[in-house]
């Protein structure tokens, strides 16, 4: 088979790298106003899961669609997960500063303190890596949904590692090595991380507790 021909493994990389690119556009300008990150990022996710699972037809329309759906609870989780995340940097910026400052019993408290916020972080991290694909592909309640990212980012404790590592490769590269990688950025990050949520995702079908209704193809 000639490489180049459409049903070739390299014109459909070629194909996905294009979507990813494209995806990763479209995800930046619903970015702008900041409030509208987790509704965009959601729809993004609700595409990159479709085309890991060869489902994709009209890209455009299904991030918008997704958008529109998804606007209310994504924005909602969002803002929260926004304002723990300040709280979260600010306190660590303070306490590290504490115990950089202090000798003797203080400097072990704040260090204790310092390691609760590092634990904190990371179930943050967690539940941030999950929560919007989650909202993509589940419906379910608020509380639910922040619950189940965590518990799916323990639970596959790899794929979330692989996943955080992707991201972070993603952002080094695009900040240290080559800063036009940004027109790929998460657009690329989230087509490959689908192919791990669609093995991940695929055993809530038989956890009553992890979804309440899957979501169809609308």
């Amino acid at each position: 088979m000639n490489i180049f021909s459409y049903d070739s493994k390299f014109s459909q990389l070629l194909i996905k790298i294009s979507y990813g690119c494209w995806l990763n556009l479209l995800w930046m300008i619903c970015s702008l106003p900041i409030i509208t990150i987790g509704a965009s990022t959601t729809a993004l996710y609700d595409v990159c899961l479709r085309i890991a699972e060869e489902r994709e037809h009209n890209v455009t329309k299904q991030f918008f669609t997704a958008f529109k759906n998804n606007f209310k609870q994504s924005t909602r989780l969002w803002l929260i997960l926004l304002a723990a995340g300040l709280v979260l940097g600010a306190d660590g910026y303070i306490v590290h500063n504490l115990r950089s400052s202090s000798v003797g019993l203080p400097a072990v408290f704040w260090t204790l303190n310092l390691a609760l916020l590092i634990a904190a972080a990371v179930v943050y991290t967690i539940v941030l890596l999950y929560i919007f694909p989650l909202i993509a592909r589940f419906e379910n309640n608020d509380k639910a949904m922040l619950k189940n990212a965590f518990l799916f980012g323990i639970r596959y404790l790899f794929n979330t590692i692989l996943m955080f590592a992707i991201h972070f490769a993603m952002f080094f590269a695009i900040v240290s090595i080559f800063t036009p990688l940004i027109l790929f950025g998460e657009g690329i990050v989230a087509l490959i991380c689908s192919n791990f949520l669609i093995y991940v995702f695929g055993t809530a079908a038989v956890e009553p507790s992890v979804q309440d209704e899957s979501r169809g193809d609308s």
